[in-house]
This record gives C-alpha cells, structure tokens and sequence, in this order.
C-alpha cells in the first residue's frame, strides 16, 4: 500500500504531541554541522523534519552546531522562478555529454602525503 505525501498546507508539527499546522522545515548537513531552517518543503521528506511557527522559533542546536535560518517569507503553491530557472539549469547540465576520461601520466615516487584529491611524492 502506497502513502502518497500530505499537501503542504495539511501537514502538522514533526514535534511530539503537537498538532499545530506546520510552516517551517527543518534539515540536518552532518558533514557542516549545520542546522538548516528554511520555509516548509512542498513534500515530506524521511530525513527532514516539518516545525510549526512555535517550535521553529525557539529551536536550539547541539553545541558547536550552527543553525542557520533561511527566511520563510510568504508561502506560495508551486514553485518560484528562481526554482524553475535551477531545474533547467540542471537538465541542461544533466544533458551534456560526460568529459572523456584522460589518462594520467604515471609519477614517479611514492606517495607520502594525501589531502582530498591532492598527493605529495618523494623523488627518491
């Protein structure tokens, strides 16, 4: 049995025992340590929480966490021209062929240091 996701103005609070009308979302980015607040997503997501006026008022995040709060302005029912500009931006790119894979000329050295995709070799 499917679940089709709730409209956006009938989903409620994510927080426990309250039944307010959401207008707010709120997402985790582990790798930043970064709490993000931002106007209420137009689906419900597993890993995203849904907060009514009250609750994302008052937010608080684990210490060394930034929270950071995007403007919630005005709700709107679709999306905006910013948000259709950025998805024909992403089908374009998605649409362009891949770059060819060159073929990196072998170094001579051992590795003795890596950073990202950087490495540092010995010449000995």
């Amino acid at each position: 049995m499917s679940v089709s996701p709730a409209p956006r103005s009938l989903r409620t609070c994510s927080r426990t025992a309250c039944a307010r009308r959401a207008v707010a979302t709120l997402t985790y980015v582990y790798a930043d340590s970064t709490a993000v607040l931002g106007p209420l997503a137009t689906f419900a997501e597993p890993h995203a929480y849904d907060l009514c006026d009250v609750h994302s008022e008052r937010l608080s995040a684990p210490r060394g966490w930034e929270v950071l709060r995007l403007a919630l302005g005005s709700q709107q029912d679709g999306p905006s021209n910013d948000d259709l500009l950025a998805l024909a931006d992403a089908v374009r790119e998605a649409a362009r062929p891949a770059p060819r894979a060159v073929e990196q000329p072998r170094e001579s050295g051992r590795e003795i240091a890596r950073k990202g995709h950087l490495r540092m070799l010995s010449t000995d």
